[in-house]
């Protein structure tokens, strides 16, 4: 019986000291993946704080996190004791152990200033960076509805206000005709550097047995965009207009253009327009049926929101079962991610003690 219950003891205490070393190893797993999941909630949080500050002229700030430390503490504390008895003291044997345990976790954010800020929002993306994501499968017309400003003259919507705030209709409908491209393979778009400078070029054609559909909308593209019709590879160009009907011009976005944009997209309180802390939500026309990211507001976001912030006494969210508008958040995501990948700021490190 004294062995049995020494057998005990000590597996007891053996479990309990084990098990105290293996919940490092534990967190070190959940961690991982948690850690990444709040990085993005946060992430899409400050976007869409911003989008909404955008629409109320307020100067948005962006922090980088640059280091995250899971600071876990784990005290553990075993005995044993083992009495074999004497006379009529019965023999016994006892193992006793304590856990505690605490998590202070510290984060390092870096506020986005100075070169880095005009370089990552400030300034025009490119369109050597904006256009090769048609080839990764991207949605061409929400690509260009997020990124243009205006394709060979043809003009996209603005927050600025003025007779031609809500855009052209056939830039609208040359989106329309440049997706129908793109989902019958007849369009392509190729980056290429020529003496270390990045060049951008758009093809269409090139399938046989083109449909009825298709030909037209070659034929239309052409049209709307003054191209020539004896080449297939167009350049595309940054400027307004040109003579040359062998190039595409196109005018893009900053980051903050682009927030500014969908910001002025978001319907807001009657009270706020009234008191003139904000404009009018710009229109949609030449077919749009809907914001390219429905913002919706009231007093209160629902539970399930797949991202929500308050900002003067309301709360403005993206429904979680919208996906259009879900993609759309997704697409500025990685166009941000893209145009910070030029400043010299290194990944987050996480610290997570495994022991």
């Amino acid at each position: 019986m004294l062995r049995t219950r020494v057998l005990l003891s000590s597996a007891s205490l053996f479990l309990l000291l084990n098990g105290c070393a293996s919940i490092g190893e534990q967190h070190l797993r959940a961690d991982q993946v948690s850690y990444a999941r709040a990085l993005g909630d946060a992430k899409k949080r400050e976007i869409l704080a911003a989008i909404v500050g955008l629409r109320y002229a307020d100067t948005p700030g962006f922090l980088t996190v640059t280091q995250i430390i899971a600071a876990y503490t784990f005290d553990a504390t075993g005995s044993a004791t083992l009495n074999a008895g004497s006379g009529a003291e019965p023999s016994y044997a006892l193992a006793t152990g304590s856990v505690s345990y605490s998590n202070h976790p510290t984060f390092t954010f870096t506020p986005t200033t100075g070169e880095a800020y005009a370089t990552a929002y400030i300034r025009p993306l490119p369109a050597t960076l904006v256009l090769p994501l048609v080839s990764s499968d991207i949605p061409i017309d929400l690509l260009l509805r997020l990124t243009a400003q205006s394709i060979g003259g043809l003009q996209n919507d603005t927050s600025l206000g003025g007779p031609n705030s809500d855009g052209s209709p056939q830039f609208f409908e040359l989106l329309r005709v440049l997706r129908r491209l793109q989902i019958a393979g007849e369009l392509t778009v190729q980056y290429h550097e020529v003496d270390h400078v990045g060049h951008v070029t758009m093809t269409v054609g090139g399938v046989d047995g083109n449909s009825a559909q298709t030909t037209d909308d070659i034929s239309r593209m052409r049209s709307l965009l003054h191209l020539s019709a004896k080449v297939k590879e167009y350049e595309v160009v940054y400027g307004q207009s040109v003579n040359s009907g062998n190039q595409i011009t196109l005018v893009t976005r900053s980051v903050l253009g682009i927030m500014s944009n969908l910001g002025a997209q978001i319907q807001v309180p009657a009270e706020q327009l009234a008191s003139g802390a904000t404009k009018p939500t710009v229109k949609l026309i030449g077919g749009e049926t809907r914001p390219t990211v429905v913002v919706q507001s009231a007093k209160q976001a629902p539970a399930d929101a797949y991202v929500a912030v308050a900002y003067r006494g309301s709360s403005y969210w993206i429904a979680d079962t919208d996906f259009d508008s879900k993609y759309a958040f997704t697409v500025l995501q990685s166009l941000m991610a893209l145009a910070e990948a030029s400043q010299d700021n290194k990944a987050p490190i996480i610290t997570v003690p495994a022991s």
